[in-house]
């Protein structure tokens, strides 16, 4: 079927939102401090390698940008008050939109801590047109959550996604399927899902820099210089996505990873962090029902090479103390570094949808450990502020780290970039 050709889908329309919280981390942390609305934020661990986790608008407007390092971002902008994360915070607002969305819709993908997709096409009858389900989307987080978010509604996933982009912040933009090309057609090639910058340069000397333009190149020829890739821009370019809202999409793996303030080079200490690594992942394991059966270790050395290391566990596991135990044989494996270590990281993975998969051990010390741990997960969660884990970790709490978890069917950290 030609790009331009209308399909069933066509004909009976579906109705996608993107729902994207805007400059979520901020706006969480403004609903503690109204005081410092209007003022240039950012959010970030306050120590020498940490990075943007998010910025307010006036912050933003200096050219702060999420993901960016902090020691940058206080160049651009050196007024801008820092304002420590607070992840658990983050989250728990993230769950409760999300419990939201289910009202809306049973068709809800969630791709990050603030943002996930809405099939409402079942909900037009009961909850009107699709700019009135917008309008009632952002209303109702406002009055609920008191956080606002930017909507983007069409007939495709990936424009609805640009619509929201385009409506930011805290606005609403809808595409009806009759005008999707026009829309498309208007807006620059890198507005496209897949392209980044150097496809847009490779792009551009091709004389393509609008998506109307790589609509109207021949197949064959970005076929010939970017292979299938070139064929599925083309794709885009002519509004060509029949992908559905995937309400339960799997999980590949759950990691986390510190950057030191300052490179490390004791063995020990570096055990401590896989110690601490290990219990966040095993606790976001047992809270997600999942088990894993892959670890994987990652070191970053001074002049940044990295290395990766993987095991296969023999059963799979949401046990910290097993966790650990792999984690650390990977790290010896490695032998004696050349060079003190910038950041380490810990990955879960090939998960089980499998809370229960510990029985399959004979181990009694993990049967034991992990009984341990879930009175420690019921602990944090009935005291969020209270320093919960092992004795050997707690001296060291405080101390000035940079943390990143990530799970892979989402962004590779909690990234606040609305």
């Amino acid at each position: 079927m030609h790009a331009g050709t209308p399909s069933r889908q066509d004909r009976r329309p579906r109705i996608l939102a993107h729902v994207d919280m805007d400059a979520y981390f901020v706006e969480v942390e403004l609903l503690e401090r109204p005081e410092l609305r209007g003022r240039k934020l950012i959010v970030a661990q306050d120590s020498g390698r940490s990075v943007v986790l998010s910025a307010s608008y006036e912050a933003r407007a200096d050219g702060v940008r999420s993901a960016m390092p902090l020691g940058r971002a206080r160049q651009l902008s050196p007024r801008a008050l820092i304002l420590p994360p607070h992840p658990l915070r983050y989250r728990e607002f993230s769950l409760r939109i999300m419990e939201y969305f289910g009202t809306v819709t049973d068709a809800v993908e969630q791709l990050s801590v603030d943002e996930a997709f809405l099939d409402l096409t079942g909900a037009r009858r009961r909850l009107g047109t699709p700019e009135e389900i917008g309008r009632t989307i952002r209303r109702d987080v406002r009055e609920q959550f008191g956080l606002p978010c930017t909507v983007g509604i069409a007939d495709r996933k990936f424009i609805a996604k640009i619509a929201s982009t385009r409506a930011k912040p805290d606005g609403l933009l809808v595409v009806p399927p009759s005008q999707r090309l026009d829309f498309l057609h208007s807006l620059p090639v890198r507005a496209l899902w897949g392209v980044g910058g150097t496809t847009a340069a490779a792009l551009e000397q091709l004389g393509i820099s609008t998506v109307r333009q790589l609509a109207e190149t021949p197949e064959d020829l970005l076929r010939r210089r970017f292979g299938v890739t070139g064929s599925h821009l083309r794709r885009l370019a002519w509004g060509d996505d029949e992908r559905t809202v995937q309400p339960h999409r799997e999980e590949k793996s759950i990691g986390a990873e510190e950057t030191f303030a300052q490179d490390v080079s004791s063995t020990a200490e570096l055990h401590e962090e896989i110690l601490r690594l290990s219990h966040r992942i095993a606790a976001r394991l047992r809270a997600a029902g999942m088990s894993a059966q892959g670890i994987s270790l990652k070191l970053r050395y001074r002049d940044f090479e990295t290395l990766t290391r993987s095991a296969t566990l023999t059963h799979p596991t949401q046990s910290a103390l097993t966790i650990r135990s792999r984690a650390a044989v990977l790290l010896d494996r490695l032998g004696p570094r050349a060079q003190p270590v910038r950041l380490i990281g810990i990955r879960a993975e090939r998960l089980h949808h499998d809370g229960g998969a510990l029985q399959l051990s004979f181990d009694r010390a993990e049967t034991n450990w992990i009984d341990a741990e879930n009175v420690l997960d019921a602990v944090a969660r009935r005291f969020p502020s209270a320093a919960v884990g092992p004795a050997s970790l707690l001296r060291s709490e405080g101390a000035g780290r940079e943390d990143a978890d990530s799970a892979d069917e989402q962004s590779s950290a909690p990234d606040d970039v609305g």
